[in-house]
């Protein structure tokens, strides 16, 4: 099969990025998820490498296909509904920070319906923060830096703000979500660049943003100030090569953690410690995202550097 640029691009720079362990390829040994099965398989000459997740109520994923430039709906049953594509820059996206090719990146959904996602494409004129209301038509609600790579992504609902990480300036964002002009809520040198990519998953819980650091392998925690501003980053993990994007198990502080090159899910405890619970022998291949609703774990898996098998993998939660 003949791959897309992008796709040998990112293998590259992510093999690069992380040494990756024997251990990979064993089975799941530690306790904390269980069941796993592979729901969805995506087409990977089309472009359909997952990127990120959420969750509708009813249990749809609406998830970003990277190398296509698409956000889409995948039903329970396990169908796929393109919801928008993306213009392609006139560049083709040869300037796309580390990368060198245009991907949406993170999605979030309001209570509503209406899902805000990024654009990275190397160009002033599409780079940014994007809004599609259900039934309407994508728009671009706020430009971010061309030389950004606006990845991981998260919405506080009471002060209607949107945080994201930028992987390539490593800083975090703020933007509303009616639009504007964006604002650097963080640009501690914990969320810095080291080689490839800094900050990269993003999540907010228990009155602070979590982040993750991908050349870093650490899990961040920036408690909000009394005006919201950011406070002090805690450190609370470290030794996750390679980590992406993440969810809490719980209400808890308990992470599962997608580990990209090495096409495992790691389960994160409160005191740092971590164990693999999910691995390539269960299906992933290099996953970017997880999801946990319920007692139900889902975790997209884009095979950047596999070039097979980009997934949805579904499993159990043990509490």
């Amino acid at each position: 099969m003949k791959l897309h640029k992008g796709i040998v691009t990112a293998a590259a720079l992510l093999a690069a990025a992380a040494i990756i362990s024997p251990a990979t390829a064993e089975a799941t040994t530690a306790s904390g998820v269980s069941a796993p099965r592979i729901a969805v398989h995506f087409d990977l000459a089309a472009g359909q490498q997952p990127e990120n997740i959420d969750l509708a109520p009813n249990g749809t994923a609406e998830v970003t296909f990277a190398n296509a430039r698409q956000v889409a709906e995948v039903t329970p049953g396990g169908r796929i509904r393109v919801l928008a594509t993306l213009p392609a820059p006139a560049d083709g996206g040869v300037n796309t920070p580390a990368l060198h090719f245009p991907l949406t990146t993170g999605i979030v959904r309001d209570h509503d319906g209406t899902l805000y996602f990024l654009y990275a494409t190397g160009t002033a004129d599409l780079t940014g923060v994007w809004r599609l209301r259900p039934g309407g038509t994508p728009r671009r609600i706020a430009a971010l830096p061309a030389d950004g790579l606006p990845n991981g992504m998260a919405l506080e609902p009471h002060t209607r703000t949107l945080y994201i990480a930028d992987s390539a300036l490593g800083k975090i964002w703020q933007v509303p979500t009616t639009g504007g002009t964006p604002k650097t809520w963080s640009a501690a040198p914990e969320l810095a660049v080291n080689g490839f990519l800094g900050a990269n998953g993003l999540k907010i819980h228990n009155g602070a943003v979590w982040a993750t650091n991908l050349d870093q392998g650490t899990v961040l925690r920036i408690p909000f100030g009394h005006q919201g501003e950011a406070g002090k980053v805690e450190t609370k993990a470290t030794g996750l090569a390679g980590i992406d994007d993440f969810a809490f198990a719980g209400r808890g502080d308990t992470i599962l953690a997608a580990l990209d090159p090495s096409s495992t899910v790691a389960l994160i405890r409160p005191d740092g410690t971590h164990s693999t619970v999910l691995s390539a022998a269960d299906g992933l291949r290099n996953p970017t995202s997880i999801a946990v609703r319920g007692n139900t774990v889902y975790v997209l898996s884009a095979a950047y550097l596999t070039a097979e098998d980009p997934n949805l993998l579904l499993a159990h939660l043990d509490r």
